[in-house]
């Protein structure tokens, strides 16, 4: 009982040195894919077991407060850039119902985090239409999203930029607007914020 106890305190102790690592190289490094960053973590402590291999959550967590303590002003300072770069977006996709994900969202976007957005529309050739007739810069990518438990689907994604800013735009059927694809850090349904929630969101900030 005692050697598994061991054990136990071992992993744990290797799944948070992963996991800090892994949100350093998130916050320094510019790295976006969660498990990338935990491979290239572990690696680099020559941590190979996968029993060590922190959840996303996790590395999420050691992100929070990494950013806190060592990007107090500067990352609070690009989110709310990002924030309004978002609030750019949505307004001239507003026809389209846009919803804002991700780490602007969730509060742990920098400087190298795209803005993310889901717009909805059941042919998604009206949203491309829209966007090539405005004249916006943009190439058309494939973005693929958990859509249920061991169920994945690929929609098409527009990607382009506000104010030098990265914005992706993921267009998906009205369907999901009201069922959310899941999240890649917890696996529950997004986090979703409409056009109005973002704006009471900055609004709040600029408050406090």
């Amino acid at each position: 009982m005692r050697a598994d106890r061991h054990d136990e305190s071992r992993i744990r102790a290797r799944r948070l040195r992963v996991a800090y690592e892994a949100a350093r190289l998130i916050a320094r490094h510019g790295l976006q894919d969660f498990h990338q960053a935990k491979m290239k973590a572990a690696a680099q402590l020559g941590i190979l077991d996968d029993a060590s291999l922190p959840r996303n959550s996790e590395v999420q967590a050691q992100l929070r407060d990494y950013q806190r303590l060592f990007q107090g002003e500067e990352q609070p300072r690009q989110l709310r850039v990002l924030r309004q770069a978002a609030l750019e977006a949505m307004h001239f996709f507003e026809r389209f119902e846009p919803r804002l994900v991700g780490s602007v969202l969730d509060g742990t976007a920098d400087a190298h985090s795209p803005v993310s957005l889901q717009v909805f529309n059941d042919d998604a050739d009206a949203v491309a239409r829209f966007v090539l007739e405005a004249g916006r810069p943009a190439r058309l990518q494939e973005r693929k999203l958990r859509v249920g438990k061991g169920l994945s689907a690929s929609f098409p994604a527009w990607e382009f930029s506000v104010d030098g800013l990265a914005v992706e735009v993921v267009v998906l059927p009205t369907t999901l607007l009201r069922h959310a694809p899941l999240s890649a850090v917890d696996g529950k349904p997004m986090q979703r914020a409409s056009l109005a929630a973002v704006t009471r969101l900055l609004a709040d900030n600029a408050d406090g």
